[in-house]
């Protein structure tokens, strides 16, 4: 797997197992079929953050690596990052490029965007990309890398329910070895942001607590930690 400068790694626990689909099957399908077909140069997901995007693409990076395809990962608009970080990426089969609607309308980077997108359809490889924002809302400073980008399928991920959060803790917990009884993720949705992303920080922040404490995430201990943090 190609590896990006400036410690930007694939999260271990980001992977199709992990991911609770919620009404987003079809969704999950599509992105799986496109490590195996490549008729279609670019796919698009896009959703409200917190809807999983990041993990699907990185689930699909990890699963291209897997059976020994190159790949790689970019949070597009990471102000370390410059657009010159996409160049040679053409020879790769599969890019995921993340947070696209931070970029749409700087010039630089559509430009990189647009040699990219023409070099992975030479090589007949797959471009993978996600935003907030629905295509149609998204103003582009090259309408060239506009319709190229919008030829190919768009899908839309919606958010999980409470069950589906709480289902999703649970997965992410596990993946990471620890312990969540239900009681306790029930809390700790009823006290926190509810979308993904920020449970899933939670779900960070306690993992260190919990090991440096030595001590379960029993309701208890999540307290404590809420009302230290000012989240109580």
């Amino acid at each position: 797997m190609k590896q990006l400068p400036l410690g930007v790694q694939l999260r271990d626990h980001a992977s199709f197992a992990t991911f609770v689909a919620g009404g987003n099957e079809s969704v999950v399908a599509q992105v799986q079929a496109l490590l195996s077909e490549s008729s279609t140069t670019v796919t698009w997901l896009w959703g409200p953050a917190g809807t999983g995007k990041t993990h699907l693409l990185q689930a699909a990076c990890a699963a291209s690596a897997s059976v020994g395809h190159r790949s790689a990962y970019v949070p597009l608009g990471d102000a370390a990052l410059s657009p010159a970080v996409l160049d040679g990426w053409d020879a790769l089969d599969l890019v995921c490029g993340d947070d696209l609607h931070r970029v749409v309308g700087d010039a630089a980077w559509e430009r990189a965007l647009f040699a990219l997108f023409n070099g992975l359809s030479e090589h007949g490889s797959t471009l993978l990309v996600a935003s907030d924002d629905s295509p149609v809302t998204l103003r582009f400073a090259l309408p060239d890398l506009e319709s190229r980008l919008r030829s190919g399928p768009v899908f839309q991920l919606t958010p999980l329910d409470d069950a589906g959060r709480l289902q999703a803790l649970s997965e992410h917990a596990r993946a990471r070895g620890l312990e969540l009884p239900s009681a306790t993720a029930r809390y700790l949705l009823g006290r926190t942001r509810r979308d993904m992303h920020s449970l899933s920080a939670m779900l960070e922040t306690l993992d260190r607590a919990s090991l440096a404490a030595q001590r379960r995430l029993t309701i208890p201990f999540v307290r404590e930690l809420l009302a230290e943090t000012g989240r109580e």
